[in-house]
């Protein structure tokens, strides 16, 4: 005989509903590419045929904030990192506000906005100077605005931290910690918002730490220091931003995972890292880490709201192969491969009807003293010249490139940025992030040295 419902457990229900919604994990849409579906569609096909319930965009783009509105799908947006000195004045941060995200709100259900990604990391200068303001300043628009429930944050590569192997060394970049990193916190302290972190096990790879990195059974990395065992390399990073924040005095700060993932593809060079099994575990290994709720060895039980990186693969980005292949799914809703999270257990938009990509045929990989870092190919002089002035603030000896030095000639802009980059690169220990500036930079096999300039292998 069915019991009639009572409102208890009416308020049961939907506590369990609003559970599994926080449950869910979240994808960055990109759309950088010229045979992407639109994003009604886009919208229409997350809402019904995956368990997708929250997406990051990089940028304000009105078409996506309106294909989104009544779905029940959050919402997190990205401002552009040339808008942060104007958003430290409260004033433009209010108009900013009432133009771009008030006329969406509350029809659009926003999670996040984010001020800026990856300020620290690449920089320039007046950006890092102003980031915290912008950011206190934003937060008082969305109140002036009476905009309520939306959380201000900004997202930070790992190369905020030192270098290190285990967990319980990591720390902030020096003069880093202090200056930008402790206000930064201290305003999550203070709103109760996440510190956003981009973690890839991805530009840590090597062969020898396949299984580690792609959620593969291995033996795993003992910490003698805190006596823990990281069964991946995940996790491990996690711990290194916890470790990094409780050392600052922030431990009570939450984390989030604002990108992570893998590329399906890649050029030889990137070989064998990028495949579409390699792809698979990785990110199907995330989904069932993160489903699974047990969090890392020292913030267990905790779940970190991730978003995947990425939705689609988009073929207008530049750089190499790889970077145009880290989607879930083709522009045709086909998934490249299965990460568990289509309803129903189904493996795509198209019932799995895409044959999956070929695997390239494997190439020696770029290990050890065979990596060099240089500009890609597409890379602007004036985007080189900011790495250059980067590089050399942050203690690299560039007086090679100065007149009468080694690597003087040629006395171009991508020459001397070329030398720099890849000084930089390996001062900082040979992690692939760090070759990234801005996607102006790639990691390559092929020794770009001169019969007169030698580059540091």
């Amino acid at each position: 005989m069915a019991v009639p419902p009572s409102p208890f457990r009416a308020v049961l229900f939907l506590l369990a509903a609003a559970v599994a919604a926080v449950d869910a994990i979240g994808v960055n849409y990109g759309i950088l590419g010229d045979n992407l579906p639109p994003p009604a569609q886009v919208a229409q096909f997350l809402k019904d045929k995956t368990t997708i319930d929250r997406v990051k965009i990089f940028g304000v783009n009105a078409d996506i904030l309106q294909a989104f509105a009544g779905t029940g799908i959050l919402v997190s947006v990205t401002i552009p990192n040339g808008e942060i000195p104007n958003l430290a004045n409260i004033h433009y941060a209010r108009r900013y506000i009432a133009a771009n995200i008030k006329p969406f709100h509350p029809q659009t259900k926003f999670q996040y906005i984010l001020v800026g990604n990856e300020i620290l990391h690449w920089g320039p200068q007046d950006l890092r100077d102003n980031l915290v303001a912008a950011m206190h300043s934003v937060n008082k628009a969305l109140r002036l605005e009476k905009i309520t429930g939306v959380k201000v944050t900004t997202a930070h590569s790992l190369g905020i931290l030192q270098p290190s192997d285990l967990p319980s060394l990591a720390r902030f970049t020096a003069g880093w910690d202090k200056d930008y990193l402790a206000p930064i916190l201290e305003f999550h302290r203070q709103t109760r918002t996440p510190f956003m972190v981009n973690p890839y096990p991805y530009f840590g790879y090597s062969p020898d730490k396949s299984d580690f990195a792609l959620f593969r059974p291995n033996k795993g990395v003992y910490d003698k220091y805190i006596r823990r065992t990281y069964g991946n390399m995940f996790d491990l990073l996690l711990d290194s931003v916890y470790v990094s924040m409780k050392k600052l005095g922030f431990p009570d700060v939450e984390i989030a995972v604002g990108e992570t993932g893998w590329a399906s593809q890649g050029e030889t060079y990137e070989q064998p890292k990028c495949s579409v099994a390699n792809a698979a575990d990785y990110n199907g290994g995330l989904v069932r880490h993160y489903n699974a709720g047990r969090g890392t060895p020292l913030m267990p039980k905790r779940r970190f709201e991730t978003y995947i990186f990425a939705l689609f693969n988009e073929n207008q980005k530049t750089g190499s192969m790889a970077e145009r292949n880290f989607g879930l799914f083709r522009p045709d809703f086909t998934a490249v491969y299965d990460v568990g999270i289509m309803r129903g257990g189904s493996g795509g938009g198209g019932g799995g009807g895409g044959a999956a990509p070929s695997k390239p045929t494997p190439a020696p990989p770029v290990t050890g003293s065979n990596k060099w870092c240089v500009p890609k190919a597409g890379a602007t002089d004036a985007a080189l010249q900011n790495n250059i002035n980067y590089a050399c603030g942050q203690g690299i000896d560039c007086q090679p490139i100065q007149p009468g030095g080694a690597c003087f000639n040629p006395p171009t802009v991508r020459a001397h940025a070329s030398f720099v980059m890849n000084t930089y690169y390996h001062a900082k220990g040979l992690q692939d992030f760090n070759c990234d500036f801005s996607g102006t930079g790639v990691v390559t096999s092929s020794d770009p040295s001169t019969s007169t300039c030698k580059y540091v292998s």
